[in-house]
């Protein structure tokens, strides 16, 4: 008789500077029990810090905090030796670097007036491997950066070269906001299909995620705010 195989929760670090932000998480992280609070982090040299001590697997990263803000510390721990995922909690209306954190490796971001049970389920959709980021909040994305010129010097457009026609359109798609279900629709495919040209995508570009596509698709110019 084999041994029942037993998951263990995922390590979650939270960085904020706000303690009451910290406080509502964990309280709401307490109550489950495939999640686990490992550590808190008041800025993002202290989320560096304990990531690589409490081999966390998600951090919920603000952006906005004291010395190494939340873009910062999203680049070095996702182009660090750990495995951890990075998930930016932040005020969407408010800020504007949300593009240059998931440039960063952010994994997906949230907004704070999200619900707390909306939150938890996006650190698990992370730290299954996957990416979150919602159609909706995807459009916006575009249509917000699309719209405005550029704080930083511009880095090179990424061209989206090697790829068929076919895997061209649902490309696009992603870069619209689109979900795995509305990309079928559009091109009359099956779910699976759409599922299969997505990882087809993420191998020939060497994407990370769907956000790390999304990004590709706006920068070959492919999706714009119209």
């Amino acid at each position: 008789m084999s041994a029942t195989t037993v998951e263990q929760p995922v390590r979650v670090v939270l960085a904020d500077d706000q303690p009451l932000v910290r406080t509502a998480l964990r309280m709401v992280i307490t109550d489950t029990t495939d999640l686990v609070v490992v550590a808190e982090a008041a800025n993002g040299a202290e989320a560096v810090r304990l990531v690589e001590e409490t081999g966390a697997d998600v951090v919920v990263m603000d952006l906005r905090m004291p010395g190494t803000d939340g873009i910062e510390a999203t680049r070095i721990i996702t182009e660090g030796p750990t495995d951890a995922r990075v998930v930016v909690l932040t005020t969407f209306d408010d800020d504007d670097h949300v593009y240059a954190a998931l440039h960063a490796g952010a994994s997906g971001f949230l907004v704070k007036d999200m619900a707390l049970d909306d939150i938890l389920a996006a650190v698990r959709v992370v730290a299954s491997g996957d990416a979150l980021i919602a159609p909706s909040v995807t459009r916006r994305l575009i249509k917000e950066f699309t719209g405005r010129p550029r704080t930083e010097p511009a880095a090179p457009r990424r061209r989206a070269e090697g790829i068929t026609d076919r895997e061209r359109e649902v490309l696009t798609l992603v870069g619209r906001g689109l979900s795995n279900t509305e990309i079928a629709g559009e091109l009359h495919i099956s779910i699976a299909t759409a599922k299969t040209y997505l990882t087809r995508l993420l191998a020939k570009l060497d994407a990370r995620d769907r956000v790390q596509l999304v990004i590709i698709a706006y920068e070959a110019v492919l999706v714009s705010a119209a």
